[in-house]
């Protein structure tokens, strides 16, 4: 699935913000962390 670039940010921010810690909140997402440290790359 593609995100906009507006909705990337959001998750970053989110899981960012998140007391729960990486692995909990993006598995409550859906998104493998791969992803994520993808996106930070970039």
């Amino acid at each position: 699935m593609r995100y906009a670039a507006s909705e990337k940010l959001e998750i970053i921010r989110t899981v960012e913000q998140s007391s729960r810690g990486l692995r909990r909140t993006l598995g409550q997402i859906g998104m493998p962390r791969s992803t994520l440290y993808h996106w930070y790359d970039r």
